[in-house]
């Protein structure tokens, strides 16, 4: 035979009358709303780290590990993409990648030139 089930509350005491629990009134708030935590804008502002119109045109990577041979590529949007392997090779690359900002079409306005 089964025996019965004993529940947790076995032993306590039923309550009588069917009463239900009231909820509680919510509390009034303090205070304006808040929509977010303290400190956050909620409006949109002005940009601290605006647009200046300034985009990179040209990159020079250079991997140069300890006790390994160096390797450096040059890359411009104007198409101009070049690399280089050795200690010598990487320095030279490096010198042609400053000279290139002189004459890189992109960087430097023909329209400028002529006019000035």
């Amino acid at each position: 035979m089964n025996a019965p089930r004993s529940s947790p509350l076995e032993g306590q005491p039923i309550a009588s009358g069917g009463q239900v629990a009231e909820l509680a009134s919510p509390v009034p708030a303090v205070g304006d709303p808040k929509g977010v935590a303290e400190g956050v804008r909620t409006a949109l502002g002005t940009d601290p780290h605006g647009d200046d119109g300034r985009r990179p045109i040209a990159w020079l990577h250079i991997v140069a590990p300890r006790g390994a041979v160096p390797t450096a590529t040059s890359w411009c949007a104007c198409g101009r993409d070049r690399s280089a392997v050795g200690r010598a090779r990487v320095l030279a690359l490096i010198d042609d990648h400053a000279a290139h900002r002189d004459v890189c079409p992109l960087r430097n306005s023909q329209e400028g030139r002529t006019a000035a």
